[in-house]
Formats: C-alpha cells, sequence, structure tokens
C-alpha cells in the first residue's frame, strides 16, 4: 500500500529551480525593453510577428493553472471525458483558423476597441471598452487564484502572499516589455512546460505498475467519451462556446492581427488547433493515473490530482520544473489580458480624452495603466476566498459573458448589416437573460445544469443575431455599413525584420539554457536518469537550431 500522508515535499533544488526559472523569464522580458518604443510595438509587436509564435503565444494564453486544477479534477473524477471536453478547443481553433482569424487580420485594426471604432462609431466601442474592461478584471482575478493556490498547497507559502507575489511578477514583466516579452516568453515557456509534462507520464506510469497495469486497475466506464454532468449537449454547446471566445476574445484578436498577412493569421490558428489534438491527452494522463494509485480523494481534494501525481513521481528539481511551468503558463495568460487591458485603456479611453499627447506620453500612461489593472487584478483575486467558491462563479461567468460579448463582433465581420445599436443590444439583452437564469430563478427554484446553461449562454445571441438578419432582409435590406479592409501591405520595416531575429535569438539561447538544466537535473536523480536526460537534449537540440536560424538572419 503506498504510504500517501508522507508526499514529498518540495526540496531545495525545486525552490532553486522555480527561482532560476523566474529570473530567466524576467530577462526575456527585459531583452524587450527597447522593442515597446511605440504602441503599435507595445501592443502589437510591431504588426509582424512570425505566424508560430504568435500560434504558440496564443496556446498559451489559452490554457493556464487552470486546465491543471479544473480539468485534471474532472479527469481524476470522470476519466477521458475530460479529453473530450478539451478537444473542443482543438476543434474550436481549427475553425477560427479556416474562419475566423483572417478576417479580423484583414481589418488592419490592431485591436478589437480600434475595429469597433472605425467600424460602428465611439459610443458603441465605450460601451464594449467598459463592459471588457469590466469583465477581464474578473478573468485576471481567476487566473492568479489558481495558480497561488498551486503555490500553496506544494510550497506552503500562504494564499494571499502568493497572490501578492505573483501579482507583483506579472506587473513589473508586462510593464517592461510589451507584447513581444509576452509572445517570446510564451514559447519558452511551452517548450520548457511541454517537457516537464512529457517527463511526468512516463514516471508516474512506473508508480503504479506501468502502462497495463493501469489499464487493468482503472473503475469501469473510466474510458467514455462522455459521462455525468458532461452529456454530448454540453460538448456541443462548450465547442462552439470556445469558438466565439477564441475567435473574439479581445486578448486573442491580437495575435491574428499582430502577424503580416491573413494567410500567417489563418495559419496561427491552425497551430493551436493541432496542438490542441495532441496536449490533452498528454496533460490529463497523469491525474488518471492517480485515480489507479490513489483512489481516496474525495470533492474539492480531486482538484490536486496533477500536482499529487508530480509529487509522487518526479525525481528533485524537476517538480520545481513543473511547478514553474504551470506558475509562468499561467502568468502568461494574464500578462496577455494586462497588455490588452493597458491597450484598451490608452488606446481607447485616454487617447480619445488627451488627442495632444506625445508618443512618449502615450507609452508612459500605457505602462502606468498595466500597473493599474494588475493592482485591481491582485485585489479581485485577494477577494475570492471571502467571496467563497468563486472559482466556479469566474467559470459561470466565463460562460455566462464569453459569448454575448464576443459573438456580435465576430458575426460582424461577416455582415454589413449589423450596426452598432445592434451589436450591443444583443450583447446587453444576453448578458442580462444569462444572468437571470444564473443568479434569480435559482432563488424561486429553478435553476440550470452545466449543458443547460452553456446551451443557453450560446444560442441566446446566436438566435438574436439571426432573427435581425431576417428581419433586415425584409425590413431594412437598402441599409448596409459598409465592412472595413487594410490598406494594401507594406514592405517589412528593417526594424520589425530585426526584432523578429532577435526574438528567435531569445528563444534559442532560453532552450538551450534549459536544455541543459533539465539534463543537469536528470543526471543529479537517483533513478530513472534517462527520461529527463532525453528531454534535456532534445530541448538543447531545439535551442541550437534555433540560435543558429537567427544568426544566418542577421
Amino acid at each position: 500500500e503506498n504510504d500517501l500522508n508522507e508526499n514529498r515535499s518540495m526540496g531545495t533544488l525545486d525552490y532553486v529551480t522555480i527561482l532560476l526559472f523566474a529570473a530567466g523569464v524576467m530577462l526575456a522580458g527585459i531583452s524587450f525593453s527597447s522593442t515597446g518604443k511605440n504602441m503599435k510595438s507595445f501592443f502589437a509587436g510591431g504588426g509582424n510577428v512570425p505566424w508560430w509564435i504568435s500560434g504558440l503565444s496564443l496556446f498559451m494564453g489559452f490554457f493556464s493553472a487552470g486546465t491543471f486544477v479544473v480539468w485534471g479534477s474532472i479527469a481524476y473524477s470522470h476519466g477521458w471525458v475530460s479529453v473530450t471536453i478539451q478537444l473542443t478547443m482543438a476543434a474550436a481553433g481549427l475553425a477560427v483558423g479556416f474562419l475566423i482569424a483572417p478576417r479580423w487580420n484583414r481589418t488592419g485594426c490592431l485591436t478589437a476597441a480600434e475595429y469597433i471604432t472605425r467600424r460602428f462609431g465611439v459610443s458603441t466601442q465605450k460601451m464594449y471598452t467598459y463592459l471588457f474592461l469590466f469583465i477581464s478584471l474578473f478573468t485576471t482575478g481567476a487566473f492568479l487564484y489558481p495558480i497561488a493556490k498551486i503555490i500553496e498547497v506544494t510550497a506552503d507559502i500562504p494564499l494571499n502572499t502568493s497572490i501578492l507575489l505573483l501579482g507583483a511578477f506579472s506587473i513589473l514583466y508586462v510593464t517592461i516589455g510589451g507584447l513581444r516579452a509576452v509572445v517570446v516568453t510564451d514559447v519558452l515557456q511551452f517548450l520548457i512546460l511541454f517537457a516537464a509534462v512529457i517527463i511526468v507520464i512516463p514516471l508516474s506510469l512506473m508508480k503504479v505498475g506501468g502502462a497495463e497495469a493501469f489499464l487493468a486497475k482503472v473503475p469501469e466506464g473510466f474510458f467514455q467519451t462522455v459521462s455525468g454532468d458532461y452529456t454530448w449537449v454540453f460538448i456541443i454547446a462548450f465547442m462552439f462556446y470556445n469558438l466565439f471566445f477564441l475567435g473574439g476574445n479581445w486578448a486573442y484578436v491580437q495575435r491574428y492581427t499582430s502577424v503580416s498577412t491573413p494567410r500567417n493569421a489563418r495559419k496561427v490558428g491552425w497551430l493551436f488547433g493541432v496542438l490542441y489534438l495532441v496536449s490533452p491527452i498528454l496533460w490529463m494522463l497523469p491525474p488518471m493515473i492517480y485515480r489507479v494509485y490513489n483512489p481516496g480523494l474525495e470533492g474539492l481534494e480531486a482538484e490536486n490530482a496533477y500536482l499529487l501525481m508530480c509529487k509522487e513521481a518526479m525525481p528533485s528539481g524537476l517538480l520545481g520544473l513543473m511547478l514553474g511551468g504551470m506558475i509562468f503558463a499561467t502568468a502568461s495568460s494574464l500578462n496577455a489580458t494586462l497588455n490588452i487591458s493597458a491597450g484598451v485603456f490608452t488606446n481607447d479611453i485616454f487617447k480619445r480624452l488627451s488627442p495632444s499627447t506625445s508618443e512618449k506620453g502615450l507609452m508612459r500612461i500605457a505602462r502606468w495603466s498595466t500597473i493599474g489593472f494588475g493592482v485591481l487584478a491582485i485585489v479581485v483575486a485577494l477577494l475570492i476566498p471571502l467571496m467563497g467558491g468563486i472559482v466556479n462563479v469566474v467559470i459561470s461567468v466565463a460562460a455566462l459573458t464569453g459569448v454575448p460579448l464576443y459573438l456580435p463582433l465576430i458575426w460582424s465581420l461577416f455582415s454589413r448589416n449589423l450596426n452598432g445599436r445592434v451589436i450591443l443590444t444583443t450583447t446587453v439583452v444576453s448578458l442580462a437573460i444569462n444572468a437571470l437564469f444564473k443568479f434569480v430563478t435559482p432563488l424561486m427554484g429553478f435553476s440550470l445544469d452545466r449543458a443547460e446553461e452553456m446551451l443557453v449562454g450560446v444560442l441566446v445571441p446566436a438566435l438574436l443575431l439571426a432573427g435581425y438578419e431576417i428581419y433586415h432582409r425584409i425590413c431594412r435590406s437598402g441599409e448596409q455599413i459598409p465592412m472595413i479592409e487594410k490598406a494594401p501591405a507594406a514592405t517589412v520595416e528593417d526594424g520589425d525584420a530585426s526584432n523578429n531575429r532577435f526574438s528567435i535569438m531569445v528563444i534559442g539561447i532560453g532552450a538551450i539554457l534549459a536544455g541543459l538544466f533539465i539534463a543537469v537535473l536528470g543526471a543529479l536523480a537517483d533513478e530513472h536518469k534517462m527520461i529527463p536526460l532525453g528531454m534535456g537534449l532534445l530541448l538543447l537540440a531545439i535551442g541550437v537550431t534555433a540560435y543558429s536560424y537567427s544568426k544566418k538572419k542577421s
């Protein structure tokens, strides 16, 4: 019988790993401080970020510690259904690549807010901006909370201290480097996190006696594609929710507009989709294996299944690597939201109030507003325990607000019939109906289950928009609002090309250092040295290739 109460705690080597990780991420961010000189480079990476960097950044920005905590808990309790749920994200990514990303790129706008202003006018844009900024405070607070929880579980640092440390770190890092810093460190974190995720799987399987033993011992029905609350209705509604969320969320829209052509924007979506076809299986195996290793977790304890498996299986130092990967992957989602919130505030609120402000003055406002939104996010995260289990509330906030906020904008990329009043009315009415079902009807004894909540969230705005299209065709067919297209592509500025070379060089150096470090940790491990050693050497090879490519380009 496994001595489960004697769970291995973090060693000195794990703490050293996390500190080195933090220092590396910070250095990479600082190395881009000179590239965020003007608004376009700070918020859109110069409008010329390579598609694969933007695609990996979209992937890292989409997923966070919540992936391991929320879906990991479903994997432990229900098994394979957790993979089915996440495969909806792959379908969404591929569809966004085919249909939505190139449309965003063709508008020639840096941000979604700029698109609303140019297409529907200032007053519509103002209302959307206030709604977006208000809701994104909750989502940033929601990114901070689970990761602080993870640090509390593994490192015994009190929750509030963790929130303050992480929040301060993220603010500092986005304020210094802008969007380039966010996307380049995303690529580095992607490489390191995947190395750690792949190392965990064979080591976890060894703990339960190998793959055959694992398959023999799983509970009955553990590999069913749907189960419990997670029915096919939920899965299909969730797929549409992800499609609109990925295609319309302002932070993700930046990933489609910051590449040079619609064709590259398409590749950004496709890369995301392909990665999400593979990664859920890699992520969900450890908590599923932990179900066999220790079937005794109950209720909310299941949220720790992924981490507990890592604690059991990972040798010293590598646990810190895994944790560092989770922390900074989440920080990257937080950073993307901070960067876009500051961008929207500076570009679309402040600039309008004070049109004569110089580029330098605007950059100062951009950095200060990043700090302001960061502090507000920290406050929300600190209040979460007082609001009691808000992680659930926050997931509901996403489900309640995601489609009403983003679908009208996506629809307008394809339709000339919508005007500002229609898209705003759709958003506000849908939000009101969702809030009614979430907060009011349960008091009267009527509440929706998960699948119905998802379905209402997706269907209400879609039906309102479809209804208006029919009405418009019949009654107002002459009135149309023209689409906006960007001017013919200008040549790539030298500064942008050298920024791209520099980005690839930073990724190369980071991967070389990370690969060497993982190989050393593997060599120091007491047993199963070959798995981390092999992974470290693979990262090293990727780093050397990227570095030599950047040198050849220059």
